[in-house]
This record gives C-alpha cells, sequence and structure tokens, in this order.
C-alpha cells in the first residue's frame, strides 16, 4: 500500500518531535442525518436522504488534522461499550491517529450526538457523562509535537492544562474558543492567549470577547494579544494577522452548495496549522484554510466529510484544468489557489480521500 502524501516531508529529521500535532477533548458517536426538507413536527416521522455515522467531537479535529497529512495525536477517554470500541478502532486503522495517550474505561457510557442538517444549519442532540478522569492527569506529559489544538476555557487558566506543559516543551499553541451559552463572554478568557502562538474564533465570538463592533475590529483587538490572530465569518470568508510575518490577509468564502456545517471549523483549524507549519505565506494559509472547509461543507458532516490530499488535488486540477466558461470568478480561483500547482502537480501516489461511508465501512484512506 502506498504512504500517503506527507506535505512536510521537507521539515522531518531524526531530531523532530515525534507528532505534528497533539489535541485532547471528548470523542462523541455522531450519527448524522442530512437531506430533510424540515424538522420533524409532533408524531412525525420523517426519512432523511442521507446519513452517516463517525467518531466526532474532538474526533473531527484529529481527523482533519491526520488526513492533511499531520502526524496526529491524541488524548481521548473512551467507553468500554460498541461505541467506544468503533470510535477507537476507526480513528487508530483507518484515521492514523495515535491514540497512546488515550484510556478505554470500563462502565463509562460513550457520549452519543445525533446531528440533523436541515436549511444549511444543524441541530443536534447529545447523551453523555462527565469525563472519568480530569485530561490533565490522564495525558500526563503530552507527547512532543510541533503544535498543540486546544479550546479555552473561562475560570480554566491554560497554564494549569497540559496544553502548558506541551508549549514549555516547544508546541505551538492553536486555541480556539465555544460559544458562551450564558451571554457573559467573559473577557478574561482573552488573558489566556498570552500562552498561544494563534487563537481562531468565529465572527461572533470574536465580536462578543473583545467587545468590537465588526470583525475587522475584533481581528485587530486579537493581533494586540496574539501572534497569529484568525476570525471566521461565514459566507464572507476570513481575515487574519500574523505579527511574526508582519503580514495580513482576508479570503473570501467559496461558492459551493453547503450539505452540513458540522465540523467545518476543525478542518479550517487543522488547515491552518498545517499551513503555518509549512511556513507558508499567509494569504496562502488563509486561502488553503477556506477551500478544505469548502469542501467539507459539501460532504456529510464531522469527521466523515473532512477532505484529505487527494479530494484538495482533484478540486485544484478541475478548477485549472476543467472545461467550462472562463469567467472572472474561475480566474480569481486560479490565481487565488496558483500555490497548489507546487504542492500538488499530480494526484499524489497514496493521497487519502475522505471517507463516504456509515458506521459499517471504511474509508479509501
Amino acid at each position: 500500500m502506498a504512504s500517503a502524501f506527507d506535505p512536510l516531508e521537507h521539515l522531518r529529521s531524526p531530531q523532530a518531535p515525534e507528532f505534528d500535532v497533539f489535541l485532547q477533548g471528548i470523542v462523541f458517536l455522531d450519527i448524522i442525518f442530512t437531506g430533510l426538507g424540515a424538522m420533524p413536527r409532533g408524531g412525525e416521522e420523517v426519512w432523511a436522504d442521507g446519513m452517516g455515522s463517525c467518531p466526532g467531537g474532538i474526533a473531527n479535529l484529529a481527523v482533519a488534522s491526520s488526513r492533511l497529512g499531520l502526524r496526529t495525536s491524541l488524548g481521548a477517554a473512551f467507553g468500554d461499550d460498541d461505541y467506544g470500541e468503533f470510535c477507537w478502532r476507526t480513528l487508530a486503522e483507518q484515521e492514523n491517529v495515535d491514540l497512546s495517550r488515550s484510556r478505554r474505561y470500563a462502565g463509562w457510557h460513550s457520549p452519543v450526538t445525533v446531528s440533523i442538517a436541515v436549511d444549511h444549519d444543524r441541530s443536534m442532540v447529545t447523551h453523555g457523562h462527565d469525563a472519568p478522569e480530569c485530561a490533565t492527569e490522564m495525558i500526563g506529559r503530552p507527547p512532543r509535537s510541533r503544535a498543540v489544538l486546544t479550546e479555552l476555557h473561562p475560570g480554566v487558566p491554560l497554564a494549569d492544562t497540559w496544553a502548558a506543559q506541551a508549549r514549555a516543551d516547544g508546541s505551538l499553541v492553536f486555541a480556539d474558543v465555544g460559544f458562551d451559552a450564558t451571554g457573559t463572554w467573559d473577557a478574561g478568557v482573552l488573558e489566556q492567549l498570552a500562552l498561544c502562538h494563534a487563537f481562531l474564533p468565529n465572527a461572533l465570538e470574536a465580536m462578543a470577547y473583545t467587545r468590537t463592533p465588526t470583525p475587522q475590529d475584533a481581528l485587530y483587538a486579537l493581533a494586540d494579544r496574539v501572534p497569529l490572530a484568525v476570525v471566521t465569518n461565514g459566507q464572507f470568508g476570513a481575515l487574519a494577522i500574523d505579527a511574526m510575518t508582519g503580514e495580513e490577509a482576508h479570503v473570501p468564502a467559496l461558492r459551493v452548495a453547503a450539505i452540513d456545517p458540522t465540523g467545518a471549523g476543525d478542518v479550517f483549524t487543522a488547515a491552518m496549522a498545517l499551513g503555518t507549519l509549512a511556513q507558508w505565506p499567509l494569504p496562502q494559509r488563509l486561502a488553503f484554510a477556506a477551500l478544505c472547509s469548502a469542501l467539507a461543507v459539501q460532504e456529510v458532516g464531522g469527521s466523515l466529510a473532512a477532505p484529505g490530499w487527494g479530494d484538495i488535488a482533484h478540486w485544484w486540477h478541475e478548477v485549472r484544468d476543467g472545461s467550462g466558461i472562463q469567467d472572472a470568478y474561475r480566474t480569481s480561483l486560479q490565481r487565488r489557489y496558483a500555490f497548489l500547482q507546487e504542492i500538488v502537480p499530480d494526484i499524489p501516489q497514496g493521497a487519502v480521500h475522505r471517507a463516504a461511508a456509515t458506521i459499517a465501512r471504511l474509508s479509501d484512506a
């Protein structure tokens, strides 16, 4: 079997960290339904056109990273039930995610989420229990990695977590933050950015935490706190400032028919981490992340939708060579993504393609 395409091959050496990315979080079994015209009303049964089952939660980010060729390690709790066994097997055997810092816990019920995509949005129902052990205690000393991907939480200082140890060992910390359902948007969370290399909130989160009126203003406020500030803005694209390189960039969103947005943010984060580790210019990093998330939303969501280099290469070759009208939009794509020609001039041997599977099947990764 051909080895997977490695976009960081030029950086490999015996002295380099064992992993490119380490991350921690909760793994859910995701069951995803798509193709519904509307949510069911009381007592009504509706049939979905599409369905997929896959590891979800932090697994979305782990799979997105691994499919892009990043050597990925995950620290997570797994139940000893069939759901946990399926998620463990899929991540370790199909998606090539290292689970040496993960643990299986007897009697702990695996969390489950049912996600329903309707009208370009999603609704979810989740069942789960508290994690059986503190993440920092479970992981111990994180493995050496080029970067760690983590989420900031109010009241949980990053300095007290495994991520601070990873940073001390040389990892770049890429951080995100979740939606605050309380509406408090505690600005104290931003103090944790002192330990981060990159921060990648969406526009709503960025404006709420920085108390600013526009995504651009939020970006400037964040760029005063963290070397790489990125704000994603849905259909309006994404914007970023890299203080390390002195670059500022904005890219528009791609025109795609979105099926399910689940996991698109995770794909974006993984792609930005890859571009940063590969030392690409900021406009290329931002464009690449926008492309990867656009490819993701066209498929059944979650980890199933994360694109691999095979998908990226096919897209580029179609944009570069495909027949059709050569209008201004297509010309813009050819110009914006011309850097892919140096990376994937041909479909790389062993390139990963996304899964198109349910719980009973494996992908062609």
